[in-house]
């Protein structure tokens, strides 16, 4: 596979593949949009601030593959708006960071349960594939519901460690940007970060791969943005992973 910079990256020489979850495995960052969409929506009617929630570009800016209550807080910004961090008693409807994450959540585990979940078919079968060749795979994601959507989706045996947001939150880990989920992913397979390729659809993503010196940063491009993850750090970028199992 040839780099962005024009040099060569043989994918037989790596020992590990760590992959983001929403977007690169399974079909749920829409889902994950739209209840950011719904959720953000009602803070800001409340608070009589505009403009809306933009599924496209909001979700690429302030959420995407950050930790849920970081995303909370960036969006909040982008429009001029501070709340409290408040707790995980805090209750419905309440305007504190805490509050409107676990609304959002609520929102997306409702339509995990109500529309199931889809897989990217050439994803799977690329993961199929390294296993099927001796290769160690991790998922690594922001998302406290990553095992929930793993099974969902029937994929969790396909992964030997997985770095989710209840990891993280539990050994203090730095979110994305910083590098520190994927290192953790990396340390449970027994790899060096430049021993393993990273895969990442956002952009905050592929930060973290150029920030953690791994071997290979593949950016997914599933929103028209394959500049901008050249931009912040992708070595490469694809559209399809389906075209790197043969």
């Amino acid at each position: 596979m040839r780099r962005a910079d024009g040099t060569e990256a043989d994918l037989s020489a790596f020992r590990a593949w760590l992959f983001d979850l929403d977007g690169v495995l399974t079909r749920t960052a829409a889902v994950h949009a739209a209840a950011w969409k719904e959720t953000f929506d009602l803070v800001l009617a409340a608070e009589s601030v505009a403009p809306a929630f933009d599924v496209s570009a909001d979700y690429l800016a302030f959420v995407d593959g950050r930790p849920r209550t970081d995303g909370v807080r960036a969006f909040l910004a982008s429009r001029g708006l501070e709340l409290p961090d408040g707790g995980p008693d805090d209750p419905p409807g309440a305007r504190t960071v805490a509050a409107i994450g676990a609304d959002k959540d609520a929102r997306f585990r409702a339509a995990l349960e109500r529309d199931g979940v889809d897989v990217f078919d050439g994803s799977v079968a690329l993961v199929r594939t390294l296993r099927s060749r001796g290769v160690s795979t991790a998922v690594v994601s922001a998302s406290r519901n990553t095992r929930l959507v793993l099974a969902a989706a029937g994929i969790t045996d396909l992964f030997d460690a997985c770095v989710d947001g209840v990891v993280v939150a539990e050994l203090h880990l730095a979110g994305k940007p910083a590098p520190d989920s994927y290192l953790e992913a990396a340390r449970l397979l027994g790899v060096a970060p430049g021993d393993a390729v990273m895969v990442e659809d956002a952009l905050v993503g592929v930060e973290a791969g150029r920030a953690g010196g791994f071997g290979l940063v593949i950016g997914v491009d599933r929103a028209g943005q394959a500049a901008d993850l050249l931009a912040h750090g992708a070595d490469v970028v694809v559209a399809d992973l389906g075209g790197l199992a043969g």
